[in-house]
């Protein structure tokens, strides 16, 4: 086993990486593009409606339209820019 370890030490690098380190672009790219107009707009009509909904005691409503567009616009922004973040 020692020849095998020694092996892999001396020719396989070694990644070390401490925790405060390590950003996920996928997160810090979601909260930008929630950001831009289009999907702000689109976040300020899911909030609305989650509102009206929590506001209400017997609704059937559920904004899962309002919610799929909001993760939709915001999905489709990140996708441009996230693998040419990762390494």
């Amino acid at each position: 086993m020692s020849i095998f370890s020694s092996f892999l030490t001396r020719h396989l690098p070694t990644v070390v990486a401490s925790d405060e380190e390590l950003v996920d672009p996928q997160k810090q790219l979601k909260e930008e593009c929630g950001n831009l107009p289009k999907c702000a707009s689109l976040q300020e009509k899911l909030t609305t409606c989650n509102d009206r909904v929590n506001s209400r005691t017997k609704t059937a409503e559920i904004c899962v339209e309002e919610l799929f567009d909001y993760l939709h616009c915001v999905d489709h922004c990140v996708a441009k820019t996230l693998f040419s973040k990762l390494k």
